[in-house]
């Protein structure tokens, strides 16, 4: 087509010159084909080993060049990376690939089957027992809220997808932030964060945004329990926040007298507090609603951990209790599968005063085109995992709030079934008067 490619090197993605990206563009939306919006004389195409040739002929038709030349072009390109000038030399791999026994092993159907089916029976799953991951364990990934995600129009569609081709993805990502303010108590959400650390840090960031807004930037110390999970003090610092321990007593719960020294001791510089509810101990604390009153009491913010929803949900709130912002961990209380380490969605809900400090992000604007928020992304992508968010929704939707009570109300006496049988064999550390547990 006589285009000037810009990049010197590259490997699945490329820049071209044109005299009219908006030509361009309209010739590509004809086709049912979307390319990266650079500029007025520049347009980004992505490409992988999917793509087919009917596919490569519509790409020349949009940017103007001769279709019965592809397959003679075709055959005079690289046939191996080594050979090809796209990838510099001191990144072009040297070694064998696919070297191990097991790629070249199984020669049939049968033996491949096998041998994946014996991969799968190694796998610890629902099928086969509990799943116990630590204090937040998961509720049931029914087969009816995954089938969702295996639907093109859920899981092929691309983060950077023009506005006007994802309305009905949008509508249910918007339901489903309404609903997760629901529960929470709060009065705004993003689903952006891809887990729970990455919702701590944006909560935190949003915090720091609001306080700067009030000419409080010098509020730069976090008081964190003893308890806490690790992830939060150093989430803490990540946001440029020192932090300061707090103490908790001899059966678990916030030390509420060290906690008012501290944040008197620092109430010029204080923050905020990240308070888990129930905590990491496995306790209610009764102090709760005090410990918020004076954090607030000496002008810092309250963000609560959500890593113990199971324990909330129906039952009560982090707004309800006066937090300012609080995460979820949809992987744990909302029913998308966590096992092997993804994929995460850590939310974060925040009360009115928090909401414009909330993660923005580039391809999230206003209808005038400003930027929905002035805080910048905590991920690529403007939802997040937005792939996997399909599950909490069916969840949400197909539970009600009087099923997800009762999730709550069992997952509470679950726990303590297993904490009194286990009770002779095993020491449980932490428990309230009453001798329960939360979690």
């Amino acid at each position: 087509a006589g285009l000037v490619v810009e990049n010197e090197s590259y490997f699945d993605t490329l820049r071209i010159r044109v005299p009219d990206a908006a030509a361009v563009h309209q010739r590509a939306n004809e086709r049912r084909i979307n390319l990266r919006r650079i500029d007025a004389h520049t347009v980004g195409v992505t490409l992988d080993e999917a793509i087919t040739r009917e596919e490569l002929a519509l790409l020349v038709e949009v940017f103007g060049g001769d279709v019965a030349a592809l397959d003679s072009l075709a055959s005079v390109a690289a046939p191996s990376v080594s050979e090809s000038t796209a990838v510099p030399e001191g990144l072009a791999r040297q070694t064998a690939i696919l070297s191990h026994p097991v790629f070249s092993r199984y020669h049939s159907e049968t033996e491949m089957l096998r041998y994946i089916t014996q991969l799968q029976n190694k796998d610890l799953s629902l099928a086969n027992a509990m799943i116990p991951l630590g204090s937040c364990t998961m509720k049931l990934n029914a087969t009816t809220e995954l089938i969702p995600i295996t639907w093109p129009e859920f899981g092929s569609i691309h983060p950077f997808a023009p506005r006007e081709q994802t309305q009905g993805y949008a509508h249910m990502i918007d339901d489903l932030e309404r609903d997760l303010a629901a529960i929470t108590g709060m009065d705004a959400t993003t689903v952006q964060p891809n887990s729970g650390a990455q919702g701590e840090y944006a909560g935190l960031r949003a915090i720091r945004a609001y306080q700067a807004s009030q000419g409080e930037s010098s509020r730069d110390i976090c008081l964190v329990p003893e308890s806490a999970h690790g992830t939060n003090p150093a989430s803490a610092v990540m946001a440029g926040l020192s932090v300061v321990i707090v103490k908790c007593d001899a059966k678990g719960n916030l030390d509420l007298a060290d906690l008012e020294a501290k944040a008197a001791k620092h109430s010029a510089r204080l923050s905020a507090v990240m308070i888990t509810y129930p905590s990491t101990f496995g306790v209610f604390e009764d102090g709760v609603v005090r410990a918020i009153e004076i954090i607030h009491q000496y002008g810092g913010q309250v963000y609560m951990d959500g890593a113990n929803m199971n324990a909330q949900v129906g039952l009560t709130s982090p707004g309800h209790m006066g937090a300012d912002v609080c995460h979820l961990n949809n992987h744990k209380t909302l029913a998308i599968p966590h096992g092997g380490g993804g994929p995460g969605v850590g939310p974060i809900c925040v009360k009115a005063h928090l909401a414009p400090f909330l993660p923005g992000h580039p391809e999230l604007t206003k209808a005038d085109g400003s930027p929905q928020s002035t805080v910048g992304p905590v991920s690529a992508a403007p939802y997040g995992s937005a792939g996997v968010l399909p599950v909490t929704w069916s969840y949400i939707k197909l539970l009600g709030g009087r099923g997800m009570t009762q999730v709550s109300k069992t997952a509470i006496l679950n726990a303590n079934y297993m904490a009194n049988r286990l009770r002779d064999h095993y020491s449980v550390l932490f428990t309230n008067e009453n001798g329960m547990c939360a979690h």
